[in-house]
């Protein structure tokens, strides 16, 4: 009976003692990862990062007050700009269209989260692994792949609600650049324009823009993910922790 009690009281010791180094061995990462850890943690961080991505575009300023996403007019519009400028008030008035794009890409990031979170929620294995072994954008890269024409379509409407707005002489930003391009066309399209080599301007505005407003969304998704991958306080949770800890010593 004292034998068998030893014998239960040792067992007791050591299932103690495997239970104390597994979690050890969890905290610190040295079990290997499982599949429902990875894509776990994969969809937790994609989540987080997305919608800290979209709350800072959907702030005041988000676009406009950020010189690296601020949405500028096309190139081709350096001709309405400059003759705009010289009359009294001009470059407020330039300044105000552009001020209304960016105020329409901050309304559209408002509702950019869910859209991303939606596409998360789709994600496999293989996609999970492929992101975290994959490069510092890879999240970043899946997420425009799934995601892209879905945004598109909901930031083109609003974009182009501000360029359709009448601004001055009931005369709205896209009245102006259609007047432009069609005139500088006409011109480029003549003999003269031919031989002087000047090439026509085919620049869709509104698809012009919206299209630098998801450069903005994923630059600052990129930003995100990168804080996750290489900043150990970005990672919020445990979860994030063991996942994204894997990667410290690649």
């Amino acid at each position: 009976m004292k034998i068998k009690s030893i014998i239960i009281g040792a067992v007791v010791v050591v299932i103690a003692g495997c239970a104390q180094m597994m979690t050890v061995l969890q905290s610190t990462g040295s079990l290997p990862l499982t599949e429902e850890e990875v894509i776990s943690g994969l969809k937790e961080a994609l989540i987080t990062g997305a919608g800290n991505a979209a709350a800072r575009l959907a702030a005041e300023n988000g676009y406009y007050g950020d010189a690296t996403i601020k949405i500028p007019l096309p190139d081709e519009a350096r001709v309405i700009i400059d003759n705009i400028t010289r009359i009294p008030g001009g470059e407020k008035l330039v300044e105000d269209v552009i001020l209304r794009i960016n105020r329409a890409a901050e309304d559209a990031a408002r509702e950019v989260a869910p859209i991303f979170a939606s596409s998360v929620k789709q994600m496999t294995v293989r996609d999970a692994f492929s992101i975290l072994r994959g490069a510092d954008n890879a999240a970043t890269d899946y997420l425009k792949g799934t995601t892209y024409q879905e945004l598109y379509n909901l930031y083109r409407p609003k974009i182009q609600n501000s360029t359709e707005k009448k601004i001055v002489g009931n005369v709205s930003t896209k009245d102006s650049w259609v007047a432009l391009t069609e005139r500088w066309n006409t011109f480029a399209g003549s003999v003269a324009g031919k031989l002087a080599g000047f090439k026509p301007v085919s620049t869709d505005l509104d698809d012009f823009l919206t299209g630098r407003a998801l450069n903005g969304v994923f630059v600052k998704l990129e930003i995100e993910e990168l804080k996750i991958r290489k900043e150990v306080s970005a990672r919020v949770t445990p979860l994030l922790q063991r996942v994204f800890g894997s990667l410290d010593n690649r």
